[in-house]
C-alpha cells in the first residue's frame, strides 16, 4: 500500500508501521506525488488535496507533523456509528484514523496536567475514553477494522493477518498465606486473629502450620490443570521485594519456598518480574529485583507488570528499558477495567517527550479481578458478565485478550469460593 504525505515525520512512520502490523500490508510513503499518482496499487492520500480519482483521502490533523507535546482541543464525534475525533473531514474517511490512533496509544493526554488518583496515578477519570464513554472499547481495533474493510476491493482484498489471542496472567503478590512467612508475621498475624475472635482463621493457620491442611493461597496445582484442560500459555509476575513495606506484602524472595515455587513454575510457563511498590522511587531496588529473579531462574529476566499498576509516563517505561527489560503488561488502569489506550493489540511504546519509537513492546490488558472487586464492587456474577463482554469485544476484532487474575482470589475460601466458580465457569465457556 503506498501512502502519500506531504511532509515526512517520525510520528507518522510509528503510526503506520503500527498499523501495518495490524493489517499484514506493508505501507510505504512517498513525498512524491507524481509516483504516487502513477502507481497502480493501494493508495491512500495523507494531504489536504486530492490528487487522482483511485485515492483513498485522508485529511491530517497536525498531530503527526509536531514535534513537541501541547494541549489539543479534542472534540468527539461519530462517524459511521462509532466515536471519532479530529473530525469532520470533508474526505474518504471522515476522521483523521492516523492521529487519532496516536493520540490514544502514545497516550498523549498523561504527558499533560492532570489529577493524580489516591495512589499517584494518573486517574482513568481524566481520560477521554472515560468521559465520552468508550473506555469500554477496543476502539483502535474497531477503527482499522472499519478501514479495511473501507480499502478492501476485488483487486486489493484486506483482511488482518493477526489472529484471535487470550491470555490469562497472574499476579503473584503474597504467594503463601501462611507457610514460608517469617515468623514474627505468623506469629503476629495468629494472635491477631485470636483477638479479633476470628476461629476460622485460627484454625486454618493452625492447620497449615500442622501440615494438616494446604496454604489456601496455593492453588497453583488447579491452575495447572486448567492451563492443560484449556490449553492456556499463561504468565506469572512475582512481586519480590526485599523489604515488606507498605503495599508490599510478598513472601521474602530469600525464602526457599517462594524461589522452588518460581523454579516450579517456569519450567512450564514464561515468568516476569512484578516491580514493587518501592522500586517506582528506587531505580536500584527495581534492577535488584530483576536480577532476584533471574537469579532464581537462571533466565535472562525480559518481561514486567507493575504491582498495583504503578505505571507514570514516561519515567516507568524508560526505567523499564534501561533495566532491559523488553516487553511490559501494565498499560490499564488499576481502578477500573477497560482499554486504557483503547487498544486490543501489542504496540511499541513512543516516548512523546523524546518523539522517538521505543523497542519496549507494550501489551495491553482489560480486566482485572482486583478492579472489579475492590474498586467497581461486582458480585462474581456481574464481573463473569463484564469479563465475557470484554472476551467477546476483543473475539470480535482479532486482538489480544490479556485478563490478570491473583491467587489469592482462586482460593476455596468462602470469601473467594465464588471467584474461583467464575474463573472456572469463564474457561468452560470460551472453548
Amino acid at each position: 500500500m503506498l501512502l502519500y504525505s506531504a511532509f515526512a515525520s517520525v510520528r507518522l512512520n510509528y503510526i503506520t508501521s503500527f498499523i501495518a502490523n495490524i493489517i499484514g500490508v506493508e505501507i510505504i510513503i512517498t513525498t512524491n506525488r507524481q509516483v504516487f499518482s502513477v502507481a497502480t496499487s493501494k493508495k491512500i492520500n495523507y494531504s489536504n488535496e486530492a490528487i487522482c480519482a483511485e485515492e483513498y483521502q485522508i485529511t491530517p490533523y497536525s498531530l503527526l507533523f509536531q514535534n513537541t507535546i501541547k494541549t489539543i482541543d479534542v472534540e468527539i464525534a461519530t462517524c459511521r456509528q462509532q466515536p471519532c475525533f479530529f473530525a469532520p473531514q470533508n474526505d474518504s474517511h471522515g476522521f483523521d484514523i492516523f492521529a487519532a490512533i496516536f493520540y490514544l496509544i502514545t497516550r498523549y493526554e498523561e504527558y499533560l496536567p492532570h489529577e493524580k488518583d489516591s495512589y499517584g496515578r494518573f486517574a482513568h477519570t481524566n481520560s477521554l475514553a472515560y468521559k465520552h464513554s468508550f473506555l469500554h472499547l477496543p476502539i483502535v481495533n474497531i477503527w482499522l477494522k472499519d478501514l479495511m474493510e473501507r480499502l478492501s476491493t476485488a483487486h486489493h482484498p484486506l483482511s488482518t493477518i493477526n489472529s484471535f489471542k487470550f491470555t490469562p496472567t497472574y499476579d503473584i503478590d503474597i504467594a503463601y498465606a501462611h507457610k514460608h512467612q517469617s515468623i514474627i508475621k505468623n506469629i503476629g498475624g495468629f494472635f491477631k486473629d485470636l483477638m479479633r475472635g476470628d476461629l476460622e482463621k485460627v484454625i486454618e493457620r493452625a492447620n497449615v502450620y500442622s501440615g494438616t491442611a494446604k496454604d489456601p493461597f496455593d492453588v497453583y496445582d488447579w491452575l495447572d490443570g486448567l492451563h492443560k484442560t484449556h490449553q492456556l500459555h499463561p504468565i506469572y509476575f512475582f512481586l519480590l521485594a526485599e523489604k515488606r513495606s507498605g503495599y508490599d506484602k510478598n513472601v521474602p524472595p530469600k525464602s526457599s519456598g517462594i524461589r522452588q515455587l518460581i523454579q516450579r513454575i517456569q519450567r512450564k510457563y514464561q515468568v516476569g518480574i512484578h516491580p514493587s511498590w518501592q522500586s517506582g522511587d528506587n531505580k536500584k531496588l527495581l534492577i535488584n529485583e530483576f536480577l532476584q529473579l533471574e537469579k532464581i531462574t537462571h533466565k535472562k529476566c525480559s518481561i514486567s507488570r507493575q504491582h498495583y499498576i504503578r505505571l507514570n509516563l514516561p519515567e516507568t517505561y524508560r526505567n523499564l528499558i534501561s533495566a532491559g527489560i523488553t516487553a511490559d503488561y501494565s498499560m490499564g488502569y488499576g481502578s477500573i477495567n477497560g482499554f486504557r489506550a483503547s487498544v486490543a493489540s501489542p504496540f511499541y511504546w513512543f516516548d512523546l517527550e523524546k518523539n522517538e519509537a521505543t523497542n519496549l513492546l507494550i501489551h495491553p490488558f482489560c480486566w482485572m479481578d482486583a478492579n472489579s472487586y475492590f474498586e467497581q464492587h461486582l458480585s462474581a456474577d456481574k464481573a463473569f458478565l463484564e469479563l465475557q463482554q470484554y472476551y467477546d469485544s476483543v473475539k470480535k476484532v482479532n486482538g489480544n485478550c490479556t485478563i490478570i487474575l491473583h491467587n489469592n482470589f482462586l482460593t476455596e475460601q468462602p470469601q473467594w469460593l465464588a471467584w474461583r466458580k467464575l474463573y472456572e465457569r469463564f474457561l468452560s465457556m470460551i472453548e
